[in-house]
C-alpha cells in the first residue's frame, strides 16, 4: 500500500461481520456527499448497514466535485473547484478509491511541481530524496531561495517542534500561535518562507497570519519531515465525476445504498422510539458530514440535538477567507516545457497555475482537436470580492508564461467559494470531534478534529472512516483499519530535546 514502512496501522474494533448477522438491520443518513460523506457511507454499507446518503448538489465528490456545464459555444465540459493533489501519504483517501480502482491506475503521477517566486527563482521538488531528514536538507542545498548564511540564523531550539511533530500534544504547545509569528520567532528567512511554507498554509486558503502555527507544523511533518512519500503527488487522469466518483457511485449503489442528489437536509430530529427522522425518515444513525456552513445550519435547526456546550463549539466554527478560481480555454497551447503546476504564491493575487490538457483527459482532448489550450488561474485567501481580480489574474498569466499574451480567451468559466474550515488561533481544543454527546450521531468532515497528522482531503477521509466505526462498534460490527504518517518525529534525539525544552518552558 506504501512505500513508507514506518506508517502506522490503526486496526478496528472487533465484531461481526456483516449487519445481517444482527436480529435486526441498522439504517443511517449520511448528510453530505463529499469525500468524508462517502468515506462513511462506503464503511457502514460494506457491513451490510442500510445506508441513505443525502447531497444538496446535483454532483458527488465536494470539493473535489465536478459537474457538467457548457462554454459560450455550447462545448460541454466538466467544471470543478481546481485541482488536488494526490499525495501518496493519504492512506486513508486511497483506501476509498481502491474500492474501484485497487491498483489506483486512474491516478497519473505529476513529475513535478516547482514554485516561482516574485524574483524568478524556481525550486523544485524532482528528484528528492524520500525520506527525512535528506529530503529536506537536500531541498535546502540545492534551493535558491536559501543561504547558509540565512539557514545559521535559524533558532535551533524554536525549530525543533517541526522535526518533533506529535498530535495533539503539537497542538497544545502552538495552536496560540500564528504561522507568520512563529516563523519570526524562528528567525526564518524572509526569502525561503514562500517556497519551504507558505504554499502549506495558502492550501489551507488561509494566510500565514491567520493560520495556526500547529497547523503549519502539523503539514510539514505530514508532507515533508514525518514522511517518506515525498512531495510529488498524483491526479486523476480524467475529469472527477469520470476518474474517482462515477465508479464509486456504482459500487454504493451495488452496495444498497440510495443516493439522493439535490436533495437538502434541513434538520435532525429526534425519533419517537429512539433514534433519528432525516427528511421524514426513521433512522437508527446519522452521519453529518456537511461543509462547515451546512453544519452549522443543520444544528442550528435542530434545536433538540446535544448539550449547549457542543452546540457552541459547532457554532463557533469559522471558514477560511474565499478563493477565486478562473479556468480559461485558449485557441493556442502553452510552451511544451510548462509545468502541469506552478506555485506562484509570491506574485500575488495569483497561487497557481494549473494547465489542465497536461493532465486531464477531457482537456486534453479538446486542446488536441482544437490545438489550444485548458488553464486554470487560482487565487486563495482572497480578502475581498474585486471586479479586477480576473484581470489581474490574467496579468500575471501574461506576465509568467507570454506566449498567452496573443492567446484568445474561447471560453471561460469561475469560481468563487467561501466554504473551507479555518485552521485559526486557538480553535482546535474548541473543535468538535467526531464523536458527539448524542448516541448514534457522529460528524465527519476536513474541518472536524481529529488527533492524527492529517490535513486536507485525507482529514476527510479519515473522519468519515471514524464516523463509520464508531456506528458500527455500537452496533457490535467489525469497523475499517485506517493509517497515518508516524504520529512523532522520525529522529529520535530530537523529540527528546522538544520533551526536554517543552517540560523546562511549563
Amino acid at each position: 500500500m506504501s512505500a513508507d514502512p514506518r506508517r502506522v496501522e490503526y486496526p478496528p474494533a472487533p465484531g461481526l461481520a456483516h449487519a445481517g448477522e444482527l436480529r435486526w438491520r441498522p439504517r443511517v443518513a449520511v448528510v453530505g456527499g463529499g469525500i468524508a460523506g462517502l468515506t462513511a457511507a462506503t464503511g457502514l454499507a460494506e457491513r451490510g448497514v442500510e445506508v441513505d446518503l443525502y447531497e444538496r448538489e446535483s454532483y458527488l465528490g465536494g470539493r473535489a466535485g465536478g459537474w457538467d456545464t457548457t462554454l459560450g459555444d455550447g462545448t460541454p465540459v466538466t467544471m470543478s473547484r481546481g485541482f488536488h493533489a494526490f499525495f501518496r501519504q493519504y492512506y486513508n483517501l486511497r483506501s476509498l478509491l481502491r474500492r474501484t480502482d485497487p491498483g489506483l491506475r486512474r491516478l497519473k503521477p505529476v513529475p513535478d511541481y516547482p514554485l516561482l517566486d516574485d524574483r524568478g527563482r524556481v525550486d523544485t521538488f524532482r528528484g528528492l530524496p524520500r525520506r527525512p531528514p535528506w529530503n529536506a536538507m537536500v531541498f535546502a542545498l540545492r534551493s535558491p531561495t536559501f543561504r547558509l548564511r540565512d539557514l545559521v540564523r535559524i533558532d535551533p531550539a524554536g525549530a525543533l517542534p517541526l522535526a518533533a511533530v506529535s498530535v495533539p500534544e503539537t497542538y497544545h504547545q502552538l495552536d496560540d500561535i500564528d504561522a507568520a509569528s512563529f516563523l519570526d520567532r524562528l528567525n526564518f528567512p524572509p526569502s525561503a518562507r514562500h517556497l519551504a511554507f507558505e504554499v502549506f498554509s495558502r492550501s489551507f486558503f488561509a494566510s500565514p497570519a491567520e493560520l495556526s502555527a500547529a497547523e503549519l507544523v502539523t503539514m510539514f511533518h505530514l508532507y515533508f519531515l514525518g514522511s517518506s512519500e515525498g512531495l510529488i503527488f498524483d491526479v486523476p487522469e480524467d475529469t472527477y465525476p469520470a476518474s474517482l466518483w462515477d465508479p464509486l457511485t456504482a459500487y454504493l449503489t451495488d452496495l444498497g445504498v440510495r443516493i439522493h442528489r439535490g436533495v437538502r437536509v434541513d434538520a435532525v430530529e429526534p425519533g419517537e422510539r429512539g433514534g433519528f427522522r432525516v427528511r421524514g425518515a426513521p433512522v437508527d444513525g446519522v452521519v453529518l458530514a456537511s461543509d462547515v456552513p451546512g453544519l452549522r445550519e443543520v444544528v442550528g435547526a435542530s434545536p433538540e440535538l446535544g448539550t449547549p456546550a457542543w452546540r457552541e463549539r459547532i457554532e463557533r466554527l469559522r471558514t477560511a477567507p474565499a478563493f477565486y478560481v478562473r479556468r480559461l480555454w485558449l485557441d493556442r497551447p502553452l510552451r511544451v516545457e510548462r509545468a502541469p503546476f506552478l506555485g506562484t504564491g509570491s506574485l500575488p493575487p495569483l497561487d497557481n497555475i494549473s494547465v489542465l490538457d497536461r493532465f486531464e483527459a477531457q482537456a486534453a482532448e479538446w486542446a488536441a482537436r482544437t490545438g489550444g489550450a485548458v488553464v486554470e488561474l487560482h487565487a486563495y485567501a482572497v480578502a475581498e470580492r474585486s471586479a479586477d481580480l480576473p484581470d489581474r489574474l490574467l496579468d500575471r498569466l501574461h506576465e509568467i508564461y507570454p506566449e498567452t499574451r496573443q492567446a484568445r480567451i474561447v471560453g471561460e468559466l469561475d469560481q468563487w467559494r467561501q466554504d473551507c474550515p479555518l485552521f485559526g488561533l486557538g480553535d482546535f481544543a474548541r473543535r468538535p470531534g467526531v464523536e458527539t454527546p448524542v448516541p448514534g450521531l457522529v460528524l465527519a468532515g476536513d474541518g472536524i478534529r481529529v488527533d492524527l497528522p492529517v490535513a486536507l482531503m485525507e482529514r476527510a477521509a479519515t473522519t468519515g472512516w471514524q464516523a463509520a466505526n464508531r456506528l458500527l462498534a455500537g452496533w457490535g460490527l467489525r469497523g475499517h483499519p485506517t493509517w497515518s504518517v508516524p504520529n512523532q518525529g522520525r529522529l529520535g534525539l530530537v523529540r527528546a530535546l522538544a520533551r526536554r525544552r517543552a517540560a523546562g518552558a511549563g
